[in-house]
């Protein structure tokens, strides 16, 4: 054992950090798992413009990725639904039906532009060995758009998950623009299946949203179509929670037909009687057509995870796009820089007839060196120092070349060159603005392709209980001594909603209250039962006896309670309650004496609109001296016998 736990908890640690880091939590750099970044990868190394069967590419993206293809192939689906940087060709399933995708033999696809123009640049990607180290793959995208929140992620790792609701692509660069003009902005969640949202607990992606599909009313009809369902749900997953709160009696429908295609179409018929503003109540309450998502923003940033704010990630990819443009463009001034240097060289080189001096020399080193002292009066038009490459690339100049050579072209491409470099250094000089320009024009190309989709709206919070069907039948038993839906008894019927509670008192003294029960045991004959009112509670005038029979009255008002608890309401002992109602006044209750020798009171008359107030645990006031046989409830009007007496007021 004391070998075993440090190689299980070696082992664990490897683990865990296998599944956060390499599987499940995306990369704060460009957005992406390690299998998503991969597949993007292999498609822009298989890149020619051209469609791709899914099977291949599958097939070269093994090579980088240790796992199956079925795993590749499902990012894969996954990746290119969200319509940002795989465009397809073929059956990739369906989001809003959940419809699978087809076999990857039979579908095709290849980078969209937003993809080629935003993801990839050989010269600026750091590289690692691949798993088994025959290869080469991107430890992170240099991507300039921030994929994380354009893609969204789901992800559950060792101790910890990830919940990042996609955002509208046009939106997010616009407040990268902001960000760089430190100006505010807000951000939302879109999603591709519409719908709508209530963003009002959404914190910045440390809370939740509300998401709705959207309802329609058929004018003149007794009839509700859905136009979109909530992300994270399908057409099948909805219409089933329809039918499961139909079937509970939850939603008043009677028929839903679904002729969903290209855009969602549920009908729904209502039942006889119902109307289309009480219904829709009643969807958005007991179906998914709202659901509750909860955001949970963790990452991977500098191999660590954290947790981080919608508002925090972009600022912070924000940055990193403004030094990846500088990046960009200073790579690009430093391949201008070499090319106006060659150029220069080859300029001087034909023009002045250096190469004529290489024809005296006999030996590769005096060749050199002819070209060295050729090339030296012309030292102060260099761009940088001439090296021993540049010479050997100048002696490498075909004759054709040599002859061949147009001095105008020549000094026009320097020009051009000259002008690139000057424009460069003023984009260095200001990089915001650079950013800003470049963000713009991004905005302006692409904006049309990406609209919003997802409305954004705040919702009336619907009251459950409010629209609940009073659908469950709840009755008393008395022979079998149970109560609830299961009993077809004929005491105590009531129609209740699963939101009631019930309060139940029995004649051992008892009372609880409780859900609607299927099938509940009483521990003695029900005195009352009610659905809890938990604004007034509810008020009782009650007469019971002790262990001696001596009749005890008490007025209580029940308030608090524990669900499902017994709370007793006489002292223990107590014979029982002989008389319990609900009104403030019941009227004179007439106690009848235990008859014994030479007792001359045999009956004695109470008024129970009399009796005051006490707690649930206290005794109560007493009502008689001696023992009491029965209690009898005199009718209204009723004056008492000769032979009884009032009781104590």
């Amino acid at each position: 054992m004391g070998q075993l736990k440090p190689l299980m908890e070696k082992n664990f640690l490897e683990y865990a950090s296998y599944v956060i880091m390499d599987r499940a939590i995306p990369d704060l750099r460009d957005g992406c798992k390690p299998v998503q970044r991969r597949i993007l990868y292999t498609l822009a190394e298989m890149h020619d413009g051209k469609f791709h069967k899914v099977a291949n590419v599958i097939g070269e993206c093994m090579k980088l990725h240790p796992h199956g293809d079925a795993s590749i192939g499902d990012a894969l689906v996954v990746l290119a639904n969200k319509e940002y940087f795989i465009e397809k060709q073929g059956n990739f399933g369906n989001i809003l039906t959940g419809h699978a995708a087809a076999a990857s033999r039979y579908t095709e696809c290849r980078l969209t532009p937003l993809a080629v123009e935003t993801l990839f640049n050989k010269a600026l990607t750091e590289y690692t060995p691949s798993y088994d180290g025959r290869r080469q793959e991107p430890r992170a995208l240099p991507a300039k758009v921030p994929v994380l929140l354009m893609l969204g992620a789901e992800g559950i790792a060792v101790g910890m998950s990830t919940t990042i609701l996609p955002h509208n692509f046009i939106e997010l660069l616009r407040a990268q623009v902001a960000i760089l003009r430190d100006e505010a902005s807000t951000l939302a969640p879109d999603f591709l299946q519409g719908g709508m949202i209530d963003v009002s607990e959404y914190d910045d992606g440390r809370g939740k949203i509300r998401v709705r599909a959207r309802i329609e009313r058929v004018s003149g009809a007794q009839k509700l179509v859905i136009r979109d369902v909530p992300y994270s749900t399908t057409t099948a997953s909805l219409i089933a929670s329809i039918e499961s709160a139909v079937q509970k009696g939850k939603v008043s429908a009677s028929t839903i037909s679904d002729f969903t295609a290209d855009k969602v179409e549920i009908e729904l018929h209502l039942s006889r009687g119902a109307t289309a503003d009480t219904v829709i109540d009643q969807l958005y309450a007991h179906t998914d057509c709202e659901v509750s998502i909860t955001s949970n923003i963790v990452v991977i940033r500098n191999d660590r995870p954290i947790e981080i704010t919608v508002s925090e990630y972009l600022k912070e990819f924000t940055g990193i796009l403004k030094r990846q443009i500088k990046a960009e463009l200073e790579h690009e001034l430093s391949t201008l820089e070499n090319r106006r240097h060659w150029l220069t060289l080859e300029q001087i080189f034909i023009e002045n007839r250096v190469y004529k001096n290489i024809e005296k020399a006999t030996t590769e080193e005096a060749v050199k060196k002819q070209v060295y002292e050729g090339m030296k009066p012309f030292k102060k038009l260099f761009v940088k120092a001439m090296t021993d490459e540049d010479v050997s690339r100048l002696l490498d100049l075909r004759i054709r070349r040599i002859s061949a050579y147009d001095i105008k072209k020549n000094r026009g491409e320097i020009d051009d060159i000259v002008a690139a470099i000057r424009q460069c250094n003023a984009k260095l000089k200001n990089l915001t603005k650079t950013t800003i320009g470049w963000l713009s024009g991004l905005i302006e190309k692409f904006g049309a392709q990406y609209p919003r989709r997802t409305e954004i709206e705040t919702f009336h919070t619907v009251d459950k209980v409010a629209v609940a069907k009073a659908n469950i039948r709840l009755s008393y038993d008395r022979d079998a001594g149970y109560f609830g839906s299961s009993m077809r008894g004929s005491e105590f019927v009531m129609n209740v909603t699963e939101y009631d509670r019930i309060l139940v008192v029995t004649a051992d003294g008892t009372y609880r209250i409780m859900a609607p029960p299927e099938k509940a045991w009483m521990p003695g004959p029900i005195l009352h039962a009610s659905v809890w009112d938990s604004q007034k509670g509810e008020h009782f005038v009650m007469v019971y006896r002790d262990s001696g029979k001596i009749a005890w009255g008490k007025r209580v008002h029940i308030e608090r309670f524990i669900t499902n608890k017994t709370y007793s309401l006489v002292k223990e002992g107590a014979v029982g309650i002989d008389f319990l109602s609900e009104k403030r006044n019941p009227g004179l209750l007439k106690l009848h004496m235990v008859l014994v020798k030479r007792q001359k009171v045999k009956a004695l008359t109470v008024d129970l609109g009399k009796i005051p107030a006490c707690g649930l645990a206290a005794r109560g006031l007493k009502l008689s001296q001696k023992a009491v046989q029965s209690v009898e409830l005199l009718p209204e009007k009723e004056k008492p016998a000769r032979g009884d007496r009032q009781g104590k007021k």
